[in-house]
């Protein structure tokens, strides 16, 4: 079997080619697709710069290198294949990318032992149909800042969890895409809950 690549799409590390794992199940978003998602967050932050990145399933690491490469101030990746750890750690140091760490272990473990830490841009493109992200949206509002965003990539489309909000979403062949924002629940002004009726 030949061996498949991608290309970084814009930013520092642009037309760079990541070479994709043969890894069961592992499934890179493609460069149309994060093009667009870049395009989304583009439009929304407006600027890279200071933004802390999730990558929990990062694969041949498509994602979070496009990330990397539009200058945000880091990029943690998790990633529980061997060889695609490896891999991940090969293209990190020829492209000496500083702001990308690389954790090899399982998303769930890695959210459940995470430090204080907050991210503002989640990346969620898991495994099909194994029921990963029923299992990950309870965990995630413990590392994300309020106005976070969590990008999802499903094999249907997928409503917002309590606390979150449909931003965008998209199709490209069988893959489903998403942009949420996260919104702390907390009393407000025109919260009732609220009894001064004060925000704080």
């Amino acid at each position: 079997m030949a061996t498949t690549s991608i290309r970084i799409v814009a930013g520092q590390y642009r037309r760079t080619p990541i070479t994709v794992p043969d890894v069961p199940g592992l499934r890179p978003t493609p460069d149309r697709v994060r093009e667009t998602l870049f395009n989304w967050l583009a439009h929304l932050w407006g600027d890279f710069a200071g933004k802390r990145v999730l990558d929990l399933f990062a694969g041949s690491g498509a994602l979070g290198f496009e990330a990397a490469s539009r200058g945000v101030a880091q990029v943690q990746m998790v990633e529980r294949d061997r060889g695609a750890v490896s891999a991940l750690r090969s293209l990190r140091d020829k492209l000496r990318a500083d702001t990308v760490r690389i954790h090899a272990g399982d998303a769930l473990e890695a959210l459940a032992r995470m430090d204080a830490s907050r991210y503002d841009l989640v990346l969620l493109d898991p495994p099909f149909g194994q029921g990963w992200l029923e299992r990950l949206w309870p965990l995630l509002p413990a590392v994300l800042d309020d106005g976070a965003l969590v990008y999802v990539e499903a094999e249907a489309p997928c409503a917002a969890p309590p606390g979150f909000t449909l931003l965008r979403e998209g199709k490209a062949g069988a893959v489903h895409y998403h942009l949420m924002q996260f919104a702390a629940l907390r009393k407000t002004v025109n919260n009732p809950e609220s009894e001064d009726g004060a925000s704080h």
